[in-house]
């Protein structure tokens, strides 16, 4: 790796001695991101995988996906992608159970009980967490993705990083600071990236096929989203919503939609935005993303989802209208408390 790349982070070196001495002990091992995964949760399990398979060649080292979906397909270029497997289907007690990216045991999905029945358990991870469910937990709140943490772990074992692995691990940072324009693209997210490209990552390949093969029924169901946008709060608030039957005219499955709420985040003026997908009737994901240091995250929490204070997600059970009702008064305080007498308005 290259001088010019210092790094800008590290994460107490004994967090890493505790968690790679139960790797080296484990036969079996399996690991899973969390339930409808991103970029981040992706790269970061296959990286990390790729790399026990390469470092112990005698061990078992199995890439779980929380849900019976498949990876979406703007992931499925990443080494090891067509090797996950849902984790219902996968019924071996594991020696050892590597959660990466989720911050509850709840994000694990159908990965929980997989989580239950290994016999020790390892979390690496960048969300705050309101409970620990691991026996050796390495969070760091203040890493921009979890894969800048796999990248640390990787190197203080001393593991070779070859170009498929730096590359899985530069998606998840590439995805998670949304192309270095959020507010966690941090000197030490930079620096990571850049030793990630001098092990061989493919930046212009990750573009390519993340951000750029957008299928033309995913762009007309962007103008869809697009049309919809509307603004509360004095435009300090923007927001917009899919419908399931959107998705199924446009021929569009869910996995593809993630992107979306950095359309509705686009809006000149807006400090925070809100996206609404309905999965189902009845069944409502949505995305909360922050411009500036408004922290959006209590919100989630209020709904019973997690996240960081620029971004955040959540599940809700109604109507999209009525998830409208709920959280846009919530959304309209977060944003007018900061005009309050306890601060000046931040933005």
């Amino acid at each position: 790796m290259g001088a010019s790349s210092p790094r800008a982070r590290v994460t107490a070196p004994e967090q890493w001695g505790r968690a790679i001495k139960l790797i080296e002990g484990a036969q079996t091992i399996a690991i899973s991101g969390h339930t409808n995964p991103d970029g981040d949760a992706l790269g970061s399990c296959l990286g990390l995988g790729l790399s026990l398979r390469a470092r112990f060649p005698e061990k078992q080292v199995s890439f779980l996906l929380a849900d019976e979906a498949p990876v979406p397909r703007i992931y499925r270029f990443l080494a090891g992608s067509t090797e996950m497997v849902p984790a219902a289907r996968y019924d071996t007690a594991p020696d050892l159970f590597i959660s990466v990216d989720v911050p509850t045991r709840e994000r694990l999905n159908a990965a929980a009980a997989v989580a239950d029945r290994a016999g020790a358990v390892i979390t690496i991870d960048h969300h705050p967490a309101r409970d620990e469910f691991a026996d050796e937990v390495v969070r760091e709140t203040s890493a921009a993705a979890t894969a800048c943490l796999i990248e640390e772990l990787l190197a203080a074992a001393c593991v070779p990083m070859t170009p498929e692995v730096a590359t899985c691990l530069l998606t998840g940072i590439v995805t998670d600071t949304g192309r270095f324009q959020y507010q966690n693209a941090d000197p030490a997210a930079f620096a990571c990236a850049s030793r990630l490209v001098d092990a061989g990552a493919e930046p212009a390949r990750i573009s390519l096929e993340v951000y750029q093969s957008q299928r033309i029924e995913y762009l007309q169901l962007e103008s869809i989203v697009m049309g919809r946008i509307r603004t509360v709060a004095g435009g300090r608030v923007a927001y917009s919503y899919t419908y399931a039957s959107d998705l199924e005219i446009c021929r569009v499955s869910s996995d593809e939609c993630d992107g979306l709420v950095d359309v509705v985040r686009s809006v000149q003026g807006t400090e925070v935005c809100l996206f609404l997908k309905e999965i189902a009737p009845g069944e409502i994901r949505g995305n909360l993303r922050s411009k500036g240091d408004i922290d959006i995250s209590p919100v989630a929490a209020a709904l019973n989802g997690g996240g960081h204070a620029a971004a955040a997600g959540f599940t809700f059970s109604g109507s999209v209208d009525e998830a409208l009702a709920i959280i846009l008064p919530k959304l309209v305080a977060l944003v007018e408390a900061t005009d309050g007498p306890q601060g000046a308005r931040r933005g």
